[in-house]
């Protein structure tokens, strides 16, 4: 576990390395969600998290859910990194043979605690790791990530209510809020906005931060862990892109792979080697 915000920086950084190298080597993904949801990631699993590397089956582990699970190149370098598996499994991505999926999928990663694709199904699957863990008494917490556009899914809004219900006060749910989903602005696709007022109507523990600030992600977590009843949404305002300069707010990089060039581009950017 870290201990300084610094040290959360430097991982960062060497995540979303791992993340452009990867896509570039695979030739697909997603690297504008990941980009953004790296630092909630990264406080999640250095600092935030219960978890083991060495017993990925842990009952008393805490939870992580991508719900967003086309991000999943910023887990999987995060989990790599804490030991799950080797660091040059990183570039297996999206292979035939490989077990990092273009989705998560926890039949075949250690350390995936479900399974993600299929847009909107996060906040449901985490209110029930939390319910199964109040029916055998196990304490953990369970983190959920999911995307801005992701919550225009009436699903998300089912588990909302539900969770208020049933006083899930072990759900933490941040909201990667980049402002741009793969059809465009958010505010343009959809009547979303304002985000806090709707989960706020529901029951819900709403804090709003800077995501790509660890002191206040660090923060908001620790105070929603003071909630023993009620659900919390933390709303992370975040850029698609964060990190690499010519990707920053580009919708195009929501699903684009970086040319030579621009691999390498973005390696000098983020003081990467360059493979």
């Amino acid at each position: 576990m870290t201990d300084t915000i610094g040290e959360l920086q430097e991982i960062a950084r060497q995540i979303r390395i791992d993340v452009v190298t990867t896509i570039h080597k695979a030739g697909d993904g997603h690297p504008g969600a990941a980009l953004s949801a790296t630092d909630l990631i990264a406080a999640l699993y250095f600092r935030v998290m219960k978890v083991d590397p060495a017993r990925p089956d842990w009952a008393e582990r805490d939870r992580f859910v991508l719900s967003k699970g086309h991000a999943c190149p910023a887990l999987y370098a995060a989990l790599a990194r804490k030991g799950y598996f080797s660091h040059d499994d990183l570039v297996g991505l999206r292979s035939l043979g490989s077990h990092l999926q273009g989705h998560p999928d926890m039949n075949k990663t250690l350390g995936i605690d479900f399974t993600s694709g299929s847009l909107g199904n996060g906040v449901s699957i985490g209110l029930g790791m939390v319910l199964a863990g109040r029916v055998t008494r196990l304490d953990y917490f369970v983190y959920v990530v999911t995307g801005d556009g992701e919550i225009e899914e009436g699903v998300v809004w089912e588990a909302a209510m539900s969770a208020a219900k049933y006083r899930a006060g072990r759900l933490i749910v941040f909201v990667d809020n980049n402002g741009i989903q793969s059809g465009g602005p958010v505010e343009q696709v959809s009547g979303l906005y304002p985000i806090l007022p709707k989960w706020e109507a529901f029951g819900w523990h709403c804090q709003e931060i800077d995501g790509h600030d660890f002191s206040q992600i660090l923060s908001a977590v620790e105070d929603t862990q003071m909630e023993a009843e009620r659900p919390s949404l933390i709303l992370a305002h975040t850029v698609k892109g964060q990190g690499v300069p010519f990707m920053i707010g580009d919708n195009s990089w929501h699903k684009r792979v970086p040319t030579r060039q621009e691999y390498e581009e973005a390696m000098r950017a983020l003081g990467g080697p360059v493979w």
